[in-house]
């Protein structure tokens, strides 16, 4: 309750990747991070810090996204979990699954995977997600 907020949101860009930058590995950061260039990794923020991760238009990024705050507009290529809050903006395409608390999807977002809603700030979801098994309908016979 007096503590410190781990979910809160930071307002201020403590590191940028560029536009013509190129990252091979494993990111994982605390405060605010813009990526305008690319990441081939997963990108993690410290749990016990507030963190905020801006995805910019041109910028694409190929693995794991586990943050508590992120505004995308550019290209997530993996699984994204987003334990406070999560903005689609109109560019932004995002192959794979996503789990979030709090949505904000703008016109034009893609998704291709499933949204899956969190029961909280934790990493299980609510409910578990569907399966896109067939079911087989059998009649009796009469």
């Amino acid at each position: 309750m007096f503590g410190k907020d781990k979910h809160k949101a930071t307002n201020r860009i403590d590191s940028l990747i560029g536009l013509e930058a190129r990252i091979e590995g494993h990111m994982h950061f605390a405060g605010g991070l813009r990526i305008d260039g690319e990441v081939v990794g997963d990108v993690t923020a410290m749990d016990d810090k507030p963190s905020t991760l801006v995805v910019s238009e041109k910028a694409r990024i190929r693995g794991t996204v586990r943050v508590a705050h992120l505004v995308l507009n550019g290209t997530i290529e993996g699984p994204i979990h987003a334990t406070h809050y999560l903005e689609l903006q109109s560019k932004c395409k995002v192959v794979g699954d996503v789990y979030y608390n709090s949505l904000e999807m703008h016109p034009g977002a893609v998704v291709a995977g499933q949204l899956i809603h969190m029961g909280g700030l934790d990493s299980k979801p609510a409910t578990p997600p569907v399966t896109k098994k067939a079911a087989k309908l059998e009649t009796a016979p009469e």
